[in-house]
């Protein structure tokens, strides 16, 4: 794999570097350290500027009116949008844009892109992904026990979903549930579901480790869907969150490794002017080595990353290398924040730097888009060609 960039690639991160540097790193001088939302009046601002470098709706096709950039150019993007105090959560507070909900609407029929998607692309709706269920995330499509039972025209559900993120704010989500139990994975139904349908509630607010970001338990009862509200094909649910899941990885792991970059820069900075008995900590071996670590922790990160864009753009099967590329972004990112924050000492712990933010939010990201645990799975079946369960 060619790992160069092209020059419009050198000028679109470029671009971006000094976007995110310029314009995002002042104003969260100004923020709460642990905010995920900018004021309106800079966001507004800062979404004209993205429009204006022709990098707003990164996840928006070009026929639907997004940029034309390829997911290796994207996944460049994402290391450098992230290189900030909410990078993770909070990718440039959402100024560079995006569908806002669940990119599978790009392939639903005419109708429901009237209904959910048109509006979604212009601002005017939000929605979530609704498959985790308090019966467990590991493996989602044999752990969904949300039924949906055939009535005449419609569906009625029942049943609950957990860890679900901005379905308190959403008008709509896709939630997956089983409509055929004889089936296993070829028995889940995504169906799009309106927030406001009766028999839909947001039973919970789940605070967890994450600073401002917060998920919600979702709960149903005997609520009806129409039959046209089926995204897909009935029974068909499993492969639209599985490529979900697939493709999602790679900025996920993307925006560990631009948060491990940021904060790597910094050690470097401050192990040069940081003195301790007379010398620099540049100069103790002790630091060199973390450092050092750091540094082989980025590359092999970047690389596995995109790998994975690079086999994705092409057209070739990737779910492997998206595994990989998530297991060490999540993890390499971690170890360089932690090495990051020794190398500061007490400053390293407290708000007045990134490094505590990324220390608790990096930790999730060993648990989100699919536990590490099952990654290694997934590429132990891939490795020894074996339909492991």
């Amino acid at each position: 794999m060619d790992l160069s960039l092209s020059e419009e690639q050198k000028m679109i991160v470029d671009q971006v570097r000094r976007f995110v540097r310029e314009e995002i790193w002042p104003l969260e001088d100004k923020l709460d350290p642990d905010t995920d939302e900018l004021p309106e009046a800079d966001r507004v601002r800062l979404v004209k500027r993205t429009k204006e470098m022709g990098l707003y709706g990164l996840d928006i096709p070009p026929e639907y009116g997004g940029p034309d950039v390829d997911i290796v150019t994207r996944t460049l993007i994402a290391i450098e949008m992230s290189q900030h105090r909410a990078g993770l959560y909070a990718p440039c507070y959402g100024v560079f844009g995006g569908v806002g909900g669940p990119g599978q609407l790009f392939e639903a029929n005419e109708w429901q892109k009237e209904k959910w998607l048109y509006p979604t692309l212009r601002g005017e709706k939000s929605a979530f992904f609704g498959l985790s269920e308090p019966s467990g995330g590991s493996d989602p499509a044999r752990a969904i026990q949300t039924r949906a039972v055939e009535d005449g025209d419609d569906y009625v559900i029942n049943g609950s979903k957990l860890w679900i993120s901005n379905a308190d704010r959403a008008q709509y989500g896709l939630v997956f549930a089983r409509t055929d139990a004889s089936k296993g994975r070829g028995g889940v139904t995504c169906f799009i579901v309106d927030t406001d349908t009766p028999g839909f509630h947001v039973r919970r607010i789940v605070h967890t480790l994450r600073s401002a970001r917060y998920a919600t338990e979702l709960g149903f009862t005997d609520m009806r869907v129409p039959k046209t509200h089926i995204l897909g094909k009935l029974n068909g649910g499993f492969s639209i969150a599985n490529d979900r899941l697939a493709r999602q990885r790679i900025p996920y792991s993307a925006a560990c490794i631009g948060v491990a970059i940021k904060a790597h820069e910094l050690a470097v900075e401050y192990a040069k002017i940081r003195e301790t008995f007379g010398a620099a900590l540049a100069t103790r071996q002790s630091i060199q080595w973390m450092l050092v670590e750091n540094e082989i922790d980025i590359r092999a990160a970047r690389w596995h990353a995109l790998e994975a864009a690079s086999k994705a753009h092409n057209g070739e099967p990737y779910r492997m290398e998206s595994s990989i590329a998530k297991i060490t972004g999540s993890e390499a990112g971690g170890r360089v924040v932690d090495r990051c924050m020794q190398i500061h000492g007490g400053l390293g712990v407290a708000k007045d730097m990134p490094f505590e933010r990324w220390y608790r939010e990096m930790r999730i990201r060993r648990i989100g888009e699919g536990p590490n645990e099952v990654q290694r799975h997934i590429v132990a079946r891939d490795v020894l060609g074996m339909g492991l369960r």
